[in-house]
Formats: structure tokens, sequence, C-alpha cells
């Protein structure tokens, strides 16, 4: 059993800035990739970035130059730097770890909410 444990998330006014953080814990063989989505009232849940064990990286178009995703394998965390948040920002996070354990598996977090006031 995996468990995520995020925290960062609040209530910012537009122009500033977050960091969410998301860390993975239990039974893990290999973290494969780590990511962020993001699902505002009304609308689906998107990917906004995502990570691979190597350090690739994907960005949502939106986010691009704003947000920065990172990861410490040895911690088995990953974090979302946001700078520059705007008010359509606002949602509400989700961490997503894919990893191996007697092969391949997905666990999400519990989400945290961002609000980004105008």
């Amino acid at each position: 059993q995996v468990q995520l444990v995020e925290s960062g998330g609040g209530l910012v006014q537009a122009g500033g800035s977050l960091r969410l953080s998301c860390a993975a814990s239990g039974s893990i063989d290999r973290i494969r990739v780590m990511g962020w989505y993001r699902q505002a009232p009304g609308k689906q849940r998107e990917l906004v970035a995502s990570i691979t064990s190597g350090g690739n990286t994907n960005y949502e178009e939106s986010v691009k130059g704003r947000f920065t995703i990172s990861r410490d394998n040895a911690k088995n965390t990953v974090y979302l730097q946001m700078n520059s948040l705007k008010p359509e920002d606002t949602a509400v996070y989700y961490c997503n770890v894919r990893y191996v354990l007697l092969g391949p598996r997905e666990v999400w977090g519990q989400g945290t909410l961002v609000t980004v006031s105008s």
C-alpha cells in the first residue's frame, strides 16, 4: 500500500507563488512518473505537469514558464513550484504517482485546494 501526503495549497493573490509537495511512502519498488493534476469546478481533471524518474518533464501549455516540477528520488517526493499565479489556476490539485510493485500501479493524493484571488 502506497500513501501520498500532499501539502502547500492555500489562498494567494494573483501574481503570487505557492509550492506544492507530495511525499510517497509505503511498498514501492520503483517510482516511474510523478505528476500533478488539477480540477476546477465544473471542469475535467487535467494534467498540469509530470516528471519521470530520469527527470524528463511535461507541462500543460498554460503553465509553461510559470510552473516548475521537480522531484527528490531519495525522498520519493515531488514538488510543484507555481509562480505568477492567475485566478484561472484556482483548482484542487492532485498528486499522482505511477510506480511498480509486482506490476504497474497508480495512486492519487487526496487533493489540495489552491485559490488565486484577483
